[in-house]
């Protein structure tokens, strides 16, 4: 008979992830790992068959945590639903360093990357109903204003700045306005 699991899946999970968010993912081995739930690595692996699976669901319960922020933002009324995206996503990078460079600054380049409109469809139709532009518009008017605000997240999880929210709210401000403007301008001719 198997030995009985010392730890349950989610105080394995847990215990991961709070390594993570303190000290990268680098930083989760089987002995951290361990050491972190004050017990060898062994009974880790009666509930897990080996170390990618456990990554896989630290890679999960970040992606959650994420999704929180995202909902959190967008239900809380203080900015417009689309712009609320953009602020958690760098309210995340802000508060969750290491998790932000986990699911957002890790190398990609042997991951199979789809262009996916439906993953990202619903900011795409607020966008529509904003401006009023088509869907092509509105889906590269995301795109630019990702890359923006992907880049002010970037800079905040690597410490390189530090914006307040009230200042980057404003920045994201006039990057869409400028965009939105050039879109219905470039319509309109």
């Amino acid at each position: 008979m198997p030995p009985k699991a010392k730890f349950t899946k989610d105080e394995i999970i847990e215990a991961a992830l709070n390594i993570v968010r303190t000290n990268g993912f680098k930083a989760l081995t089987a002995r951290s790992l361990g050491a972190r739930l004050g017990s060898s690595p062994r009974p880790v692996f009666t509930i897990f068959k080996g170390m990618e699976d456990i990554q896989q669901e630290v890679l999960s319960a970040a992606n959650v945590m994420y999704h929180n922020y995202l909902q959190e933002d967008m239900a809380d009324g203080k900015y417009p639903a689309y712009k609320a995206s953009g602020m958690a996503y760098i309210r995340f990078a802000k508060e969750e360093a290491e998790l932000f460079k986990l699911l957002f600054m890790r190398d990609r380049s042997n991951e199979k990357i789809e262009e996916n409109r439906e993953e990202i469809r619903p900011l795409i139709e607020l966008i529509m109903e904003n401006t009023g532009l088509s869907e092509d518009d509105a889906y590269l008017l995301h795109i630019e204003m990702w890359i923006y605000v992907h880049g002010i997240a970037t800079m905040t999880a690597t410490s390189y700045l530090d914006f307040d929210m009230e200042f980057t709210g404003r920045i994201i401000t006039d990057v869409y306005e400028g965009l939105k403007y050039r879109f219905i301008s470039k319509e309109e001719k």
